[in-house]
């Protein structure tokens, strides 16, 4: 768990963090989140004297944002969670948003990291399994439904590996982070390998981690191509545990996209920059607009 108490700018005043509850099952998972947020909210009354002007709060899963609940988040065990309101009661009362993880991350991203400046951007998370944030005219698109940017369950691979979501052949069975772990795993003999693993043995030119490496590119430029043309995005943000190896990434990922373009913008495709602070910050910018009337209170929780 990440939290920050946030001024009005995105400036981090403080920061805090804490593993996640788990062993207690989805009821202690939950009473260590709202703990937390008490801890955070006397933090902020220590350091500032005042109440903040609002809570961010962000979560995977399916989500119905503006009930403030959480329907099903398969990482914690937990369904149909009232999450703004339990929030609510524990911080005395103040307004409480609750966003996607994923979407929260693109929206820093978008207006305080990598897509700043930009009207359009696609938002892609690389890490155990993929997500990403569709965003427009500073804001991030949550759908119909609250569902918009899984770009993970696209089918690039037809009648290929199963994926959880019960689909073959997604993207995020191709080139997640996890997913080349595993690739790179099963092509060395080394079940313990990681993604890092496979990238560093590209860097050093391994044929067989290029290999591997190359078919999870391949998979990624399809699933981007099929974005870039549905989004038509300035930018493409591209994110998670996977960005981290640079441009062993960015590099031929780069020119498979530009090899694949044909009427489409070509946008400019980017790492993040915000780190795996992208969603704290993002929480916050979501308590923010919950109270962009207010112009009396200078903090926010996140």
């Amino acid at each position: 768990m990440k939290a920050a108490l946030l001024a009005r700018d995105g400036t981090e005043l403080h920061r805090a963090r804490r593993a996640t509850a788990r062993d207690g099952g989805p009821e202690e998972t939950l009473d260590g989140v709202l703990k937390f947020a008490e801890q955070l909210h006397a933090t902020g009354l220590d350091l500032y004297g005042r109440e903040p002007a609002a809570a961010g709060i962000v979560v995977p899963g399916i989500l119905d944002e503006a009930a403030g609940t959480v329907r099903y988040a398969a990482n914690l065990g937990w369904r149909e969670v009232p999450l703004r309101r339990l929030l609510g009661e524990r911080l005395a009362g103040i307004p409480v948003a609750v966003g996607h993880d994923v979407r929260s991350g693109g929206l820093a991203e978008g207006r305080l990291g990598a897509g700043a400046g930009a009207a359009r951007f696609l938002f892609v998370a690389l890490g155990t399994g993929i997500a990403g944030a569709i965003g427009i005219d500073g804001r991030v698109e949550a759908g119909a439904h609250s569902g918009a940017g899984e770009i993970g369950h696209i089918i690039v691979r037809p009648g290929g590996e199963t994926c959880g979501c019960g689909q073959r052949g997604c993207l995020e069975t191709l080139c997640s982070a996890a997913a080349v772990g595993r690739a790179w795993a099963a092509e060395c003999g080394d079940p313990r390998a990681t993604a890092a693993d496979a990238a560093r043995a590209v860097a050093s030119g391994d044929p067989a981690a290029v290999r591997v490496w190359q078919g999870a590119v391949a998979a990624l430029a399809d699933g981007l191509l099929i974005g870039i043309t549905l989004l038509d995005p300035d930018v493409v943000i591209v994110g998670g545990g996977l960005a981290e190896a640079g441009d062993t990434l960015f590099v031929p990922l780069r020119e498979a996209v530009a090899a694949r373009i044909a009427f489409q913008h070509h946008p400019t495709i980017v790492p993040a920059a915000l780190g795996d602070a992208a969603g704290c910050l993002g929480a916050g910018l979501l308590a923010w607009e919950s109270r962009h009337h207010d112009n009396s209170a200078e903090d926010v929780y996140s």
